[in-house]
């Protein structure tokens, strides 16, 4: 197990994340048909792959190079969760120190707080909405008690998983009220936020990849 994140660690895991999104494609376009526009797969597929073709500059820490994933990401998938995913690496990179060699416990709370409230700020959701937010805040609230608590990072994002899963569950007894989910309304009772489906790949992305190191 590890405690902390080099930067070589933080290209794998973005490169982790592109390899399950394109595994996932199809999975979320079919979820994504149900309430959406159906696209999603596909942005999420194209907007990793830009992050993980990221490449950083010669003095650049993590903090630069998540925000020039996000830079990329914005670039490559410029819809609306496209746009969504890249406010939230480039809000996460801004939190930390742009040369930062390694990402801490603390750090990674930073990075994901931040992370999550560039969503919340770009999308103009609160709580509830039925969106990516659902599942974004007790995931990054689960990690940040975990590390505040002690425990190792493997053990906070342990539980960041488990409390976006529990978030994404929660979702199918929610109303939409943005985006062509909203038309829907009704019919979306029962059915997960495909968005919110997208935060539980982030964590339990993260969990596994730090189970492995």
């Amino acid at each position: 197990m590890i405690d902390c994140l080099s930067l070589t660690q933080c290209r794998a895991l973005v490169a982790a994340w592109r390899q399950v999104m394109s595994e996932q494609r199809d999975n979320l376009i079919a979820l994504d048909q149900l309430i959406g526009d159906g696209d999603l797969g596909i942005t999420m597929q194209k907007a990793f792959a830009a992050a993980a073709d990221a490449v950083p500059g010669a003095q650049d820490g993590i903090g630069e190079y998540f925000f020039r994933c996000g830079m990329a990401m914005a670039k490559a998938a410029p819809s609306t969760m496209g746009t969504l995913m890249a406010t939230g690496f480039m809000r996460g990179g801004k939190a930390l120190p742009a040369a930062a060699a390694e990402l801490d416990g603390h750090s990674l709370v930073r990075f994901f707080n931040a992370f999550t409230q560039g969503i919340a700020d770009r999308g103009k959701a609160r709580p509830g909405d039925k969106t990516v937010l659902d599942v974004l805040l007790p995931a990054s609230q689960a990690l940040s008690n975990g590390i505040n608590a002690g425990a190792s990072l493997s053990e906070a994002a342990e539980a960041a998983y488990q409390s976006a899963e529990q978030g994404l569950a929660a979702t199918c007894d929610m109303l939409p009220q943005h985006g062509k989910a909203a038309s829907f309304v009704e019919k979306s009772i029962g059915i997960a936020d495909p968005g919110g489906s997208v935060a539980v790949i982030l964590f339990q992305v993260l969990r596994d990849f730090i189970r492995r190191n």
